[in-house]
């Protein structure tokens, strides 16, 4: 079955892509980015294992090859090592593509990738993916001088005779990104080199302005100490939810989350139009009833847009990935979360006396 062109596109339109060679700063720009809008990433890197291990051999050869040590690995030539290289990318890719439309189906990931220039066509639009690129050196120790990389390091340094691994990995891994590097360049895409000599920041900031994150409509994970934070709390402290902002300003002021509760902001246009939050706890006492989802507000200005919709969305799909299979949300209000999927459960009584309606979902 081949699925064609313009649906991969369609499926994957919340994904943006960062690819590029090696040492070119994928890692560092993606996890920036992530940290600073709240949104997932994907690493193919990390999710090679349990893909190869689905894998079947007549159809992934490269991904099921396995080598006895390190000697056996490394004692290919450049070619024979090349060839297994791009082999895995390709073979691979079907996993990553699957993963990436259940992932974004319901807001936007960062995949920090290996895609090529043909693959890229393929699967997205020019303006959701970048390519981060360095001049290929002295890659190998580049490389291995990272702490994530440690299992790779370990390994080559197993080899019997390690200058000769050395060598075989680094004329194999520069011959591929010297090519890959000058393909970029010439092509239709956007890209960046280190060689021109900005700095991490400058890097994101140019990323972020491509992707045109911050600047349209998003749903972002709030995290501690970060721009978004802060811009949160200005956005409590002056909206119209009177009975709840101080209490809720509180919360992000001194950030009184613990372990995986957090809050979620709807932006647009660069300003937070809205907000949620997953919490352990509301304004009941019911200690044994968790995950709930609260706090949930929406600029009057940007009512109407489903924003409140897209916030719970977002929250459920967040407590999903901590292992949770349920949602509650506690409202005065009849007939409104019911239209996100909500079922009524009871009535109950918060600490100031007053009854609300408790609801819960199935996530």
């Amino acid at each position: 079955m081949e699925i064609k062109n313009n649906v991969l596109k369609e499926y994957l339109k919340n994904v943006y892509f960062v690819s590029g060679t090696a040492c070119g700063g994928k890692t560092t720009v993606t996890r920036i980015l992530s940290k600073r809008f709240g949104i997932p990433v994907y690493d193919n890197d990390d999710e090679f294992e349990r893909h190869a291990a689905a894998a079947d051999p007549a159809v992934q050869p490269n991904m099921c090859r396995q080598f006895r040590d390190a000697d056996e690995f490394f004692s290919r030539t450049v070619d024979e090592y090349r060839a297994w290289l791009m082999g895995n990318l390709e073979e691979q890719l079907d996993f990553i593509i699957l993963d990436l439309i259940a992932l974004s189906k319901e807001g936007p990931v960062i995949c920090d990738c290996n895609i090529n220039l043909e693959q890229a066509r393929i699967l997205t639009d020019p303006s959701r993916v970048v390519f981060l690129l360095k001049e290929p050196g002295d890659i190998v120790d580049e490389y291995c001088n990272r702490e994530d990389h440690k299992p790779f390091r370990d390994w080559i340094h197993s080899a019997t005779d390690y200058e000769a691994a050395k060598k075989v990995c680094g004329d194999t891994l520069r011959s591929i990104n010297a090519e890959f590097r000058d393909e970029v360049m010439n092509s239709e895409f956007f890209w960046l080199d280190r060689a021109d000599g900005r700095t991490v920041e400058e890097t994101v900031l140019e990323v972020r302005k491509h992707f045109g994150l911050g600047t349209a409509f998003g749903m972002y994970k709030v995290e501690k100490d970060t721009q978004l934070a802060d811009d949160l709390l200005k956005f409590v402290e002056n909206c119209s939810w009177t009975e709840a902002k101080d209490h809720i300003a509180e919360l992000i002021r001194n950030w009184e989350f613990t372990g995986w509760e957090t809050m979620f902001a709807a932006v647009q246009d660069g300003r937070i139009v809205g907000m949620a939050a997953a919490m352990k706890t509301d304004y009941y006492p019911l200690p044994d009833i968790y995950p709930w989802i609260n706090c949930v507000y929406v600029d009057e200005a940007y009512r109407g847009n489903y924003i409140s919709k897209k916030l719970i969305i977002a929250a459920n799909r967040y407590l999903r990935e901590q292992g949770f299979d349920r949602s509650y949300i506690a409202s005065s209000f009849e007939g409104l979360y019911e239209r996100y999927g909500y079922t009524y459960v009871k009535d109950i009584v918060n600490y100031g006396g007053g009854t609300d309606r408790l609801y819960v979902k199935d996530i």
